[in-house]
């Protein structure tokens, strides 16, 4: 299957690269006024919501989990790479951490106040998402918040577009057709923050943040 070559070919990958991935971003959050407002802004929404666990998908060495943990939230790592959770728990040993797909969690319906997916859908091929983030709507409770991060398609007629990523092939989204396909999953957008492109970025692509609520719940 498409998925499960994918999946394999992007774990594989990051359990190669994991020592050097993570000293390379686990201390760049401080640079980032912008990705840290955002992350304050989830946290705020999920809080307000009723404050269940949030799963941090795609976590990495941990540090973004971390963060939303000094933020308050009850939250936890899982990442496809077993090398990047043996990172993950020896730097941050009081956080659960997990092996999983995004496609398949083990965790129960309805059972999250927020699920983060930072730069983890980049990887995926574009017919395989929809299953993905129907699968991010069954593990929200009602009224529960995702917070979408990726890398923005710069062609209108081209939804999704191939990019050179370092590690493992991945794809830039157009932000409309993505907001398209959240609402078809029962997601409805709260709010989006694009990023511009800085002169000292490595990757001159536009950085955007899609804030979404599943329905079902009095708004607070």
């Amino acid at each position: 299957m498409v998925e499960h070559d994918a999946l394999t070919v992007t774990r594989e990958a990051y359990d190669a690269v994991a020592p050097t991935y993570a000293e390379l971003f686990r201390d760049t959050l401080p640079d980032r006024p912008l990705d840290r407002a955002i992350l304050n802004v989830f946290a705020e929404a999920v809080s307000a919501g009723g404050g269940l666990h949030v799963a941090d998908l795609g976590c990495g060495p941990g540090h973004i989990t971390a963060y939303l943990d000094e933020l308050g939230l009850t939250a936890f790592g899982v990442d496809a790479s077993p090398a990047m959770i043996e990172l993950a728990r020896q730097a941050c040993p009081g956080l659960r951490f997990e092996v999983g797909a995004m496609a398949a969690l083990d965790i129960a319906d309805g059972a999250l106040g927020g699920v983060l997916s930072r730069w983890s859908i980049i990887h995926t091929p574009p017919p395989e998402l929809p299953p993905i983030l129907a699968e991010f709507h069954r593990v929200l409770a009602p009224g529960g918040h995702l917070l979408l991060g990726f890398s923005a398609s710069d062609d209108p007629s081209h939804p999704t577009q191939v990019f050179d990523h370092t590690v493992a092939p991945a794809y830039r989204w157009s932000p409309d057709h993505l907001a398209t396909m959240l609402r078809a999953s029962g997601l409805a957008e709260v709010a989006r923050m694009v990023r511009e492109p800085q002169p000292t970025d490595r990757r001159q692509f536009r950085e955007v943040h899609l804030l979404a609520r599943k329905a079902g719940a009095v708004e607070p």
